[in-house]
């Protein structure tokens, strides 16, 4: 997903708008025969927001014209034939934006007077974004990870370099004053204001951190002060300059083992919790705790998603074609709980088979 759905991103995708910030949410496909389906639903979901805007008696002339300007240009930004799971167009007046997500995410066109961001917040939780920073002694670039792939991150003072050409290594090397060049001083006053930008990003924006470098650039990282209680390191040097694929490639036995050992501790609490009766399973017991923000760990199998409505105060399963069918109810309950401070782990389908495919340790 890209940009990165940081607190301050996702603030401003919840701004108060002028009446009709349109919200359109459809599932995409990554490879053949089922990608060649999408443009066709993308023009029959544009064209049902078309309408929908043109026969809404609350938007004026000015503002409807400005509404499907926004829409239109941010259609011809959308990239079907590299798409992933789920796309989501925003557009306003006088914006637009397209996000492409990890996630399945139903079909929607939503108008109201703020944009739908449930499905891309739980999409973004599902993804389990990492930080990875390649060192090299003339470059340290930082890189924004997911399980499928990263990107260079190009903020925040990222990449930096500085040249390695000394005009006085000649005299050095005649009085034997050579160091190496992780041990000489510039290299140090390099990484030490890479650690410091680092810092500045880690704690705006905390997440699970790959160091990736050689031992000698490790090494001296490592002195300049911690990184963090997430951090990992990798002993492998040349990827300061990418690609993106190494890079992500050289990251991934480590995150995998890490989700791994995550997804064992994560079941412990649940069993834990069901001893002591601090359990929630299901998606109607769980979605009354999350409303009374009871939960303080939420667990989702990574691809549960079911049809419900909600009959006296509960969640009931339904036919999606019944007036009242929500088939996104696990985002909601997902960004309802991230709002309350809970934490969210997506965990591997068939975790959860006897918990009901979700579930959660209550605070109380």
């Amino acid at each position: 997903m890209d940009p990165v759905l940081s607190s301050d991103v996702l603030a401003e995708l919840r701004r108060p708008r002028p009446y009709p910030a349109v919200s359109l949410v459809m599932p995409t496909h990554r490879r053949e025969p089922e990608n060649a389906q999408d443009p066709v639903r993308l023009r029959n979901l544009v064209a049902e927001a078309e309408k929908a805007v043109q026969r809404d008696p609350h938007v004026s002339r000015e503002g409807r014209l400005e509404v499907l300007d926004q829409l239109r240009r941010a259609v011809a930004e959308v990239d079907l034939v590299h798409a992933e799971d789920g796309l989501i167009i925003y557009a306003a007046q006088g914006e637009h934006q397209v996000w492409s997500v990890a996630r399945t995410v139903p079909e929607r066109v939503v108008l109201a007077d703020t944009y739908l961001t449930q499905n891309l917040v739980a999409a973004q939780a599902a993804e389990q974004p990492y930080w990875a920073l390649a060192v090299a002694a003339d470059r340290v670039s930082l890189w924004n990870g997911e399980p499928q792939r990263a990107a260079e991150h190009t903020r925040d003072g990222f990449p930096l370099t500085r040249s390695l050409v000394d005009t006085d290594v000649e005299r050095k090397e005649q009085v034997g004053d050579l160091p190496s060049t992780f041990q000489d001083e510039a290299t140090r006053h390099f990484l030490r204001e890479a650690y410091q930008r680092l810092r500045a990003v880690l704690t705006a924006e905390p997440r699970p951190l790959y160091v990736i470098g050689s031992s000698a650039a490790l090494a001296l990282l490592e002195e300049l002060g911690p990184l963090g209680p997430d951090t990992m390191f990798v002993e492998r040097g040349g990827l300061a300059d990418g690609p993106a694929v190494a890079v992500r490639e050289a990251v991934d036995p480590l995150r995998t083992a890490r989700e791994s050992a995550a997804t064992s501790t994560v079941v412990a609490e649940l069993d834990i919790a069901h001893g002591r009766h601090e359990f929630a399973g299901g998606i109607d017991e769980v979605w009354q705790a999350v409303k009374e923000a009871r939960v303080r760990l939420l667990a989702v199998e990574d691809h549960y998603q079911t049809v419900v409505r909600e009959e006296g105060g509960h969640l009931e399963p339904t036919d999606a074609a019944r007036s009242g069918a929500r088939d996104d109810m696990i985002d909601e309950i997902v960004e309802q709980a991230l709002e309350a401070g809970t934490e969210v782990r997506f965990v591997p389908d068939g975790t959860l088979t006897d918990q009901g495919r979700i579930a959660g340790v209550l605070r109380y």
